[in-house]
């Protein structure tokens, strides 16, 4: 890598590296989101940067202290790792799936990955809940939920306990699968790694389906197993949930969100959590709060959901930095999915 051709942001990317997880990350906490993601899209092609390249770019960064007497590795796990530190783990996870290259099992699967979720759900109406669960592993979690939507009734449950349950899955089984499914699309099969789901993947998948038929699912996988569905249920926090928390986690978290998120949000939420929300803030804010819910309107669902989610993205952020604790016990009661 030449400096004299290097952007800016490309040398800033190369300084983060250099800088560490730790320092990077404080950096990382004073740019907007376009910004974060521009950087991080130049860091993780950052693979290695010479003795001579490092010398280099602190010249342009006088200000900066630090000892480039060593080469650097960066990377996508590097660029990861200080994401999480300053967005926490759930935005961190958006951004590197936005700028990182695609991983080789998705690029095997791409051609059943690019489909409809209708085609899909042809492709695999035939195949066991198993084989289905494997392969909705490999979508985005919009996707993968209108997918089990349009499945039958009966195999739900089971494609949602086996996907709960799925481990990483001997390469020899993708690759056949893989083989199999692209023969029927008339797609040209290629090598694929290992691909697994887990609780995370589940709780993600339910709570980007419809609410209600993701509630009927997580009440019927508590019946048959009752640990997993506990499990499932402790990764999916909701809106409503927010009402089970104290009231020191909840300034905490009311301190990190814009207010006009706070009153779009709670346009559909319940007396419950309307009142442990506003009693978390001053009296003069939650006037305030409550003018702008009733001068603003009617509003469309989708806009109230998007700062709903914008709030609980707060929560898995502060969750993630330890500042607050999300008790699992607390939500036995939950009646809302945020999607």
């Amino acid at each position: 890598m030449d400096i004299s051709k290097m952007s800016k942001v490309q040398k800033l990317a190369a300084l983060l590296v250099m800088l560490g997880p730790e320092s990077a990350a404080q950096v990382y906490k004073n740019l907007s989101e376009t910004e974060v993601e521009s950087i991080s899209s130049e860091m993780v092609k950052t693979n290695f940067l010479t003795h001579e390249l490092q010398r280099e770019v602190l010249r342009e960064f006088t200000e900066v202290a630090v000892d480039a007497s060593a080469s650097v590795l960066g990377g996508v796990e590097y660029t990861k790792g200080i994401l999480e530190k300053s967005l926490g783990l759930f935005r961190a996870s958006d951004v590197i799936r936005r700028v990182a290259p695609s991983r080789t099992p998705v690029a095997a699967m791409q051609t059943i990955v690019d489909m409809e979720p209708r085609q899909i759900c042809n492709l695999l109406k035939q195949e066991q809940p198993g084989t289905i669960a494997l392969v909705m592993s490999f979508l985005n979690p919009d996707k993968s939920g209108q997918v089990l939507a349009l499945l039958r009734s009966e195999i739900r449950d089971q494609v949602i306990e086996r996907l709960a349950n799925l481990a990483p899955t001997p390469i020899e089984v993708v690759e056949r699968l893989v083989e199999v499914l692209n023969q029927r699309v008339g797609g040209k099969p290629t090598r694929a790694l290992s691909q697994t789901g887990g609780i995370k993947t589940t709780a993600e998948l339910l709570n980007a389906m419809d609410k209600n038929l993701s509630k009927a699912l997580l009440v019927s996988l508590e019946e048959r197993n009752p640990e997993l569905g506990a499990a499932i249920r402790q990764k999916m926090f909701t809106f409503e949930d927010l009402s089970e928390l104290d009231i020191s986690s909840l300034q905490k978290i009311l301190r990190e969100v814009d207010m006009r998120d706070l009153a779009i949000a709670l346009k559909t939420a319940s007396e419950k959590l309307k009142h442990a929300l506003l009693s978390s803030i001053s009296k003069r804010a939650a006037e305030t709060v409550n003018e702008e819910v009733s001068f603003m309107g009617p509003l469309k669902l989708r806009d109230i959901e998007a700062a709903q989610t914008r709030i609980i993205d707060v929560v898995r952020r502060l969750e993630t930095e330890g500042e607050i604790e999300l008790d699992s016990s607390s939500k036995e009661g939950a009646s809302e999915t945020v999607a």
